[in-house]
């Protein structure tokens, strides 16, 4: 199996488009609440952009692991794709706190100043109850328990079962969703919360460092604890937090399709079991049209994936991490609607050059294939 990065430029086209809609339902909400208030009760653009993401994330993720056919390279470029730019923004937040132009959330004062630096560093804080210190960080708390959950299905062989997965997660949220309201992880669990934290980084590790067995068994442990986290961690709910899980596996069936690993039919129905489970996941009326539209834009952008692409878009989509992570940093020092998103791209274009590719470069070096390095292989199904 291969995936080739000339094919993938419709992704870059989809995640610039979805970042920007989360940067804008962010500022319009502080520049022009009284247009926005409309808008919002009839569709969640925030919500729309996520979903994009995670439907993004879900097509590329496994491919991305499977391609390398090594949990270590895996991790090692997850590690250098993300932290460096996160630990920058993080480090933007508090100076910027400090100075009075950022507003931290006022939770994060009442918990232990290493439980905050775990759950926001791990990128968990959202499933282990720890306030975040940039709000949009809790779409990573997903990301991080899909990684989990991606890398234990590859050591058990079990990666080609994507579309059952997804479905499995949607039907099992609906009524996971109505027992758990709240979440089992969180408020003062302050020392579960540390323990689940720790033995997330221990089986991160022991995937990258161990070999044979160990690894293997620390690939799946990684992959249970993520789904407990969401079932039991989830600030959202469980039927929120599954139905999200859920989507990414649904952006896998997809690609599974394409390679020719299941049959289409499969992967349609696996998307509309997701969207039937998830569109009353949430009691907002903005939620199910946001989710409905995520699927037909990356449908639409799949179906137009062999053709060209405008250079900007592609552009955009390749700072999108930075756009993301960044614009509510900007909203307490931008003066206008028009000036906040001229400062966000300059912005995300000088952090992506800067933090960005050369930490993506470094990664990319580190997990060059060495002849002597056993990996840890699975078939693609």
């Amino acid at each position: 199996m291969s995936t080739n990065p000339s094919r993938m430029a419709w992704l870059d086209a989809l995640r610039g488009p979805a970042a920007l809609a989360v940067a804008l339902h962010h500022s319009a909400w502080t520049f022009i609440p009284g247009v926005w208030a409309v808008v919002d009760r009839r569709i969640d653009v925030g919500t729309w952009g996520v979903f994009v993401f995670f439907l993004v994330s879900g097509y590329i993720i496994p491919a991305s692991l499977e391609r390398r056919g090594d949990v270590r390279a895996f991790w090692i470029g997850r590690v250098f794709r993300l932290l460096p730019l996160l630990l920058t923004a993080l480090g933007l937040a508090l100076l910027l706190a400090y100075a009075g132009a950022f507003a931290l959330h006022p939770g994060l004062s009442s918990r232990p100043l290493p439980l905050a630096v775990l759950g926001n560093v791990t990128m968990l804080q959202e499933l282990l109850g720890v306030p975040a210190v940039i709000s949009v960080m809790w779409t990573l708390s997903y990301e991080v328990a899909f990684y989990l959950l991606v890398v234990g299905l590859f050591a058990m062989r079990q990666a080609h079962r994507s579309a059952g997965v997804a479905i499995v997660l949607a039907l099992a949220a609906v009524p996971l969703g109505l027992l758990m309201t709240r979440p089992v992880i969180g408020g003062r669990a302050d020392l579960v919360a540390a323990l689940l934290g720790v033995t997330a980084i221990v089986v991160i590790a022991v995937s990258v460092w161990a070999r044979g067995g160990a690894r293997a068994a620390a690939a799946v442990t990684g992959g249970l604890l993520g789904l407990a986290l969401v079932i039991l961690g989830s600030r959202i709910g469980a039927w929120q937090g599954l139905t999200i899980l859920a989507m990414m596996f649904a952006g896998t069936a997809v690609y599974r399709a394409e390679q020719g690993t299941i049959r289409w039919r499969t992967a349609v129905a696996t998307v509309a079991t997701v969207l039937a489970c998830g569109v009353f996941a949430k009691d907002d009326p903005g939620w199910a049209p946001a989710m409905l539209l995520a699927v037909g834009f990356f449908a639409a952008a799949f179906a137009l994936r062999h053709r060209a692409f405008p250079r900007w878009l592609a552009h955009l989509g390749v700072i999108s991490f930075s756009l993301y992570l960044l614009h509510p940093l900007l909203l307490g020092v931008s003066p206008n609607l028009p000036m906040f998103f001229l400062i966000l791209v300059s912005l995300g274009y000088l952090t992506h050059r800067l933090v960005e590719a050369p930490a993506q470069r470094l990664g990319r070096r580190l997990t060059r294939p060495s002849p002597r390095e056993p990996v840890l292989s699975a078939s693609s199904g």
